[in-house]
């Protein structure tokens, strides 16, 4: 039988993520009502994801629904906010309810493990098109920005760049990947993890941070830019599978998107409490690749300083 767009809501949306404490009311009224702790602030950020542009058409939709959630969560890790609520418009070509079953269990997974309540929202027909608002709670004036990297500072990546977009690639068959990396790259792309238990070192040792979307040196460059500094990075440093460092492909961990890894600076006498993060923490281990500097964007490629002053990400409007 049909459903009206009420009927879909109540079915697969209703009860996704735990009731929080500062939510006062949720889903079923014409807006939701929060509660903002006295001590604490409010971070909120908001990302689409279009068909066909941020996933292949024929991703499948529970993965749909895991990237949906975490590139929003990426970016409160940026922020160094911990996830509390989010707001969900759905914009589909038909009324699929296996399609709806499956994307409302991977979204419901996701906000199970990060622990934070869907609270409203809006579906209507139309192209494929998800849109996230997400919220995150930090301790008063303890949120992390792009605007505060000083000379000196190194630069910080967490886990690998490039696998993402390597999966992509050999995906559309524009590459071919080895056997044993398929899986790990498709993985990748499909199901980024949210590097949500930086969070506390971000709060203790972070004067920026941003996280990586569209490809490190454009994002990198948008860092710089709020915080008027430079930078140098070294290629040899990037953390990158063993396919891409042997055959030299380093832009896909440079230029190209879909990472949601954190970029960020950190003073260079923390070099011990980076250490101190990478020993207990070896999944989300932090690679210093570069130092801020006082003016320019370099990359040092063995013998060649290559200018990244007009360095790009993923451009949506090339």
């Amino acid at each position: 039988m049909a459903q009206d767009e009420f009927a879909i809501i109540e079915r697969y949306f209703s009860s996704i993520g735990k009731p929080a404490g500062n939510i006062a009311l949720g889903i079923g009224d014409d807006a939701a009502v929060v509660d903002v702790p006295p001590t604490e602030q409010l971070v909120v950020s908001m990302d689409t994801l279009v068909g066909g542009v941020h996933f292949p058409l024929d991703t499948s939709p529970a993965d749909i629904g895991h990237k949906a959630l975490a590139v929003n969560l990426s970016d409160l890790a940026a922020m160094a906010a911990t996830p509390a609520w989010f707001l969900l418009s759905l914009t589909l070509p038909q009324n699929d309810a296996d399609w709806l079953h499956q994307f409302a269990s991977g979204l419901s997974q996701t906000a199970e493990t990060f622990k934070l309540q869907l609270i409203g929202g809006d579906t209507c027909q139309g192209g494929l098109s998800i849109s996230i608002q997400i919220a995150g709670l930090v301790p008063a004036a303890r949120y992390i920005t792009r605007q505060h990297a000083s000379p000196g500072d190194l630069i910080l990546v967490t886990g690998e760049l490039g696998n993402a977009a390597l999966g992509l690639a050999h995906k559309q068959g524009r590459i071919d990947l080895p056997q044993n990396l398929q899986a790990k790259c498709l993985l990748a792309l499909n199901r980024p993890q949210p590097r949500l238990e930086l969070v506390p070192f971000l709060r203790e040792h972070a004067s920026a941070a941003i996280d990586i979307s569209d490809g490190l040196q454009g994002d990198l460059a948008h860092l710089l830019k709020a915080s008027g500094c430079g930078a140098k990075l070294e290629q040899l440093a990037l953390p990158v599978n063993d396919w891409i460092g042997q055959q030299g492909c380093y832009d896909y961990a440079l230029a190209a998107g879909d990472d949601y890894e954190i970029c960020c600076c950190v003073a260079a006498t923390r070099r011990n409490e980076i250490d101190s993060w990478n020993r207990g923490h070896p999944d989300c281990r932090l690679s210093i690749v570069g130092e801020i500097t006082r003016s320019g964007y370099f990359l040092h490629d063995g013998e060649r300083l290559i200018d990244l002053d007009n360095a790009q990400g993923y451009q949506h409007f090339d």
